[in-house]
């Protein structure tokens, strides 16, 4: 961000004066929703069309975050971390779909069109980058067979604490996102990364209304977002 105008630069007959900014973003920066166009697979993208045939400078024609819905509904909170008795899972954990079976359990039943938040605690790295990113110790994250059960259950939003919302091996990076593929390619499910759920875990807030809007940027792979959990504190 770029202060670009500031008071006293330009001041009106009657003393006021106004600042102004300029923002430069990527689309994937902070918390954010991944659109159906961030991942293609063999070249083709949700639906089958061939990447190359939608995209240009421009952006995408289709499947772009423009196309997103806001969700304003239902969410749980599956919180893995809390499962295990710790605040943070390890670097590199695999979240399983025994392990989300067990935390729903604990949180409340997921039902189909609903928002499922996996917590691994890994927000509470947010202040120290080179373990939040993971690129040498890895982060924890769901695996396949935890992507095919939120399928399974009919979630339309699936969300997380890391970079990528899938599990980082150490020393891998972003090698493969089999995770990616599934949601988005192959069923269609969008995706949101870098949540701050350490507060609602916390709070012991298991399920409650996410409003989520990313910024509708024509053609974006993804977008900036704030949500926001409406939690019934009574």
């Amino acid at each position: 961000m770029l202060l670009e105008r500031r008071h006293g630069d330009m001041v009106r007959a009657d003393g006021g004066s106004a600042a102004n900014e300029l923002i430069v973003t990527g689309g994937h920066v902070g918390t954010h929703v991944d659109a159906l166009a961030h991942v293609s697979h063999d070249g083709r993208v949700h639906g089958g069309a061939p990447a190359a045939s939608l995209q240009s400078h421009n952006g995408f024609s289709a499947l772009g975050i423009d196309t997103f819905t806001p969700y304003v509904g239902r969410a749980v909170l599956l919180d893995v971390a809390r499962l295990h008795g710790v605040a943070t899972l390890p670097a590199g954990h695999e979240v399983t779909a025994d392990e989300l079976r067990a935390a729903e359990r604990d949180s409340a039943p997921v039902r189909a069109g609903d928002a499922v938040l996996v917590g691994t605690g890994w927000s509470r790295h947010w202040h120290d980058p080179d373990t939040f990113v993971g690129a040498t110790d890895g982060a924890p994250g769901p695996g396949e067979d935890a992507a095919h059960w939120l399928v399974e259950r009919g979630v339309r939003v699936a969300g997380g604490e890391t970079i990528a919302f899938e599990r980082i091996a150490p020393g891998r990076g972003h090698a493969t996102l089999p995770v990616h593929r599934i949601l988005l390619v192959e069923e269609g499910i969008h995706i949101v990364e870098t949540m701050r759920l350490n507060e609602l875990a916390d709070a012991g807030a298991t399920e409650f209304l996410l409003v989520l809007a990313p910024l509708p940027l024509v053609g974006a792979t993804g977008a900036p977002a704030r949500p926001l959990a409406v939690v019934d504190r009574g």
